[in-house]
């Protein structure tokens, strides 16, 4: 793949391409990483870069300048070929080629450096942070204080052994590079996890547990389809505050207003499952989202006070959504084409973009870990395609005062101790975690 990235100088960089191709490094420069990604696309160097007006069947490096440069830099060497940037030394065709492949947009090439060798392997991946947890970090009264450790461990096994090359992807989506692995507040006794994956199926699986004992536990994880399959995304959040609340959703995540404009139709495989188990047919509340986007007619929705819901109807009907989706997936036929991939990830992004803004779990993260972690973790992590605007307000939960009323009271509003761009000295982090299932 890659051998060797040297920078010249400010007007130009060489790369060349080995004929032995070698692992590559996971962490690298912003700009390196670019270049790898794009690597695989580009054409054979005898295709699209020419000496004197004739294809180069022994080049195996091309020099790319950033400014316009003249004639007399050109390389002696036969080994290696030029390319300016009035585009003389390259095919004009290979060149349109390859300028069109380089559409897509960021995901596309997060996708292809997933398919680099990772630092390091799935099993050191899936047992990283010490998961999974056997212990809660906050305060308990129960046996097993960490409600929703079985899903992790049901999910990961899953994944290993229907998934076809599993592999852990890096945390760090952002240039600032920020390692949202593991977070821990060691004062409020809450501690966050993270863990990211990708198949030849899923261009991205993560997964988070968020531990604070009795107080709160929380299991998140999102699939995304590879760009190829035209499917709906899976999501999972499951909630509990002091074992007393639980909400619960579970849902083939449409990217499309319409069902028949996926791949294939998915909520009659859905329904007979949703059928089973009368307490997992809630309703959303309209207060927070929008139930006609990005949500499923299918959709498990629950809020119960019943712990025994969660063994009893939530953890097997959790499975057979996921079972079914990996299913549907591998059902489909992959769509190679650049144009229809493109159209798949434009959805994602939306689909990011809508749910970064709306995220009513911000007020939590930002309690806890500060709202400049809270931010980027939802728009670099959690929903990394999203579009980020110049200032991200944290949203108001839902059930408090109109938006400035709090802040001129206590300095936060909503219940939200974020939610005018400050903390509230008098809003406790546990009240901002219960406000959660309103929002839904």
């Amino acid at each position: 793949l890659i051998d060797r990235l040297e920078l010249e100088s400010t007007e130009r960089f060489s790369l060349t391409i080995s004929k032995d191709p070698t692992s590559i490094q996971a962490t690298m420069p912003a700009l390196k990483r670019t270049l790898i990604a794009c690597a695989p696309l580009l054409l054979p160097a005898s295709a699209f870069v020419t000496q004197g007006g004739v294809p180069s069947s022994t080049s195996h490096a091309f020099v790319t300048p950033f400014a316009k440069t003249s004639r007399k830099h050109a390389p002696s060497s036969s080994s290696t070929a030029r390319r300016d940037t009035e585009g003389d030394a390259i095919d004009i065709e290979a060149r349109l080629s390859f300028e069109s492949k380089l559409r897509l947009d960021k995901i596309s090439i997060e996708s292809l450096l997933a398919k680099a060798k990772p630092a390091v392997s799935l099993e050191e991946a899936q047992v990283a942070h010490g998961m999974p947890w056997d212990d809660t970090i906050g305060r308990s009264d129960h046996e097993d204080p960490l409600l929703y450790m079985p899903f992790w461990e049901w999910q990961m096994d899953f994944m290993s052994e229907s998934l076809t090359n599993l592999r852990p992807i890096e945390h760090c989506t952002s240039d600032s590079c920020v390692d949202f692995g593991v977070n821990v507040n060691e004062d409020k006794k809450a501690r966050i996890v993270n863990h990211c994956y990708a198949s030849d199926e899923y261009r991205k699986i993560r997964m988070t547990y968020y531990d604070a004992g009795d107080n709160t536990q929380v299991f998140n994880s999102v699939w995304y389809p590879d760009p190829s399959y035209n499917l709906p995304v899976l999501g999972i959040d499951l909630l509990a505050f002091n074992r007393k609340k639980y909400l619960a959703i579970v849902d083939f995540q449409p990217l499309h207003n319409e069902e028949a404009d996926h791949a294939q139709t998915y909520e009659h495989l859905l329904q007979p499952i949703k059928d089973k188990y009368d307490s997992l047919k809630g309703r959303m509340s309209s207060k927070f989202y929008d139930e006609t986007q990005f949500f499923s007619k299918q959709m498990l929705f629950a809020r119960f006070e019943d712990e025994g819901v969660v063994d009893n109807d939530l953890l097997p009907a959790f499975q057979q959504y996921v079972s079914t989706h990996v299913d549907l997936l591998k059902s489909t036929e992959a769509d190679d084409a650049l144009e229809s991939q493109k159209a798949v990830l434009d959805r994602q992004k939306a689909y990011d973009t809508y749910s970064a803004e709306r995220d009513p779990a911000a007020g939590l993260f930002a309690a806890m870990f500060g709202k400049e972690w809270a931010e980027n973790f939802i728009f670099d992590f959690l929903f990394s395609l999203s579009e980020r605007k110049d200032e991200f307000v944290i949203p108001p939960m839902p059930g408090g005062p109109p938006p400035g009323a709090a802040a001129r009271k206590a300095g936060g509003g909503g219940g939200n101790p974020f939610a005018n761009g400050k903390p509230s000295q008098q809003q406790q982090p546990a009240a901002a975690a219960k406000e959660v299932v309103g929002a839904r």
